[in-house]
């Protein structure tokens, strides 16, 4: 390091802002790569399947392709025999998604598929309905190459029949930012199966747009098995393990969600109210009030949460900046119908979830699965 850099501040600024611009670069660098090898491993796994090469080159047919292709493009890496078998699961569950477009369809089985947006570029552009179904692919490949390979085998590996559920996840890593071990994680919560699940009303009480938006962000049931509650506990209890466990917690409700206090207190005339937990979400741009009950779903319930969301919007909602305040109650049990009639009978934004502290599992799993034993006496029965 020069001794320039230790007595001239402006100089030394130009270092930084200079060292800052590189790792940019490196960035930007790193995430063309990672979207150029991703559109290889599609057109790789279009060609298998377009050439059915594993009937056509039979037995063998990965270790050799592994092989002869790390001869002709000899120290690169990502084209071992595993690499080569994904980039065909690859495509073939993404293309489902795809295949029955009109227009579409057709070009992406003749040519490279990165390449649709050209083919329709020229003066022979179709209607409307066929662009906007170039858009759709479009923005599909973009998803696709924006998160690295290790992530597509883990959602490969968990969503290999659901296109529409691996999707949801490549979207939640993009929107997210999820490292591999968060993604793992999140696939074994069944996340997409219980995202935008919460029973509501808000398809009547908020704008379409905003209700949507609104729906998106629940969950049923919340999976609050972080905070390592098995035993006896009450509400203060559960409140105090999730908010221990505040980074897990903010990762369970979803992306948005600024926690702002615990039992927040409003002042209404000479009375003081206590909710629960109260939240901002930046995404709908709007204060969320959580309630927290480790019993069953009540009328009573969905009346106290409709009466916290009307308080926080006369005292904390600023017009123009804020939209109206939601409340979501979450508690271990519900009974639907119940619930519906509550909400029907409110005039207020509201969601009813459950939660669970660990996976649940059959009381007595005995007998439902083989031993080791039993395995091994099938086994020499069968020699």
């Amino acid at each position: 390091m020069s001794s320039v850099i230790h007595i001239d501040k402006e100089y030394q600024q130009w270092i930084q802002e200079l060292s800052k611009r590189f790792r940019r670069s490196q960035i930007k660098a790193s995430v063309k790569v990672n979207q150029e090898m991703l559109a290889f491993y599609w057109d790789l796994g279009r060609d298998i399947v377009a050439r059915k090469a594993e009937n056509t080159y039979g037995k063998g047919f990965y270790a050799n392709l592994s092989q002869d292709l790390r001869h002709a493009i000899p120290d690169t890496d990502g084209f071992s025999e595993t690499s080569v078998r994904y980039a065909k699961r690859f495509y073939e569950l993404y293309f489902q998604l795809i295949k029955n477009l009109p227009q579409v369809g057709e070009i992406l089985n003749k040519g490279n598929l990165p390449q649709v947006v050209e083919e329709f570029e020229d003066k022979n552009r179709p209607q409307v309905g066929d662009d906007f179904n170039v858009q759709i692919v479009t923005r599909l490949l973009n998803e696709l190459f924006s998160i690295p390979w290790g992530h597509h085998r883990y959602i490969i590996d968990k969503c290999s029949t659901d296109p529409n559920k691996a999707l949801f996840y490549v979207q939640q890593t993009i929107e997210n930012g999820w490292s591999r071990d968060m993604l793992l994680n999140f696939l074994g919560t069944d996340l997409y199966e219980r995202s935008g699940k919460a029973l509501s009303n808000f398809q009547y009480t908020l704008p379409a747009e905003e209700s949507d938006l609104a729906q998106e962000i629940t969950r049923d049931p919340y999976n609050f098995a972080f905070t390592g509650i098995t035993g006896k506990y009450n509400e203060r209890k559960l409140k105090d393990a999730l908010l221990h466990n505040i980074t897990q917690f903010l990762l369970e409700l979803g992306t948005g969600f600024a926690y702002i206090g615990k039992e927040y207190r409003l002042q209404i005339e000479d009375k003081e109210k206590f909710i629960d937990l109260l939240f901002y979400n930046l995404n709908l741009s709007c204060y969320v009030v959580i309630e927290v009950k480790i019993g069953e779903f009540d009328f009573a319930d969905a009346g106290q949460l409709g009466g916290y969301v009307v308080a926080c919007n006369h005292l904390l909602r600023k017009e123009g900046r804020d939209n109206p305040t939601i409340g979501l109650l979450i508690c271990k049990q519900k009974s639907n119908t119940l619930a519906q009639y509550a909400l029907e009978s409110s005039s207020q934004p509201l969601g009813i979830s459950e939660y669970e502290l660990q996976k649940l599992y059959p009381a007595k799993i005995e007998g439902t699965m083989p031993t080791i034993a039993e395995i091994e006496n099938e086994l020499n029965d069968t020699k």
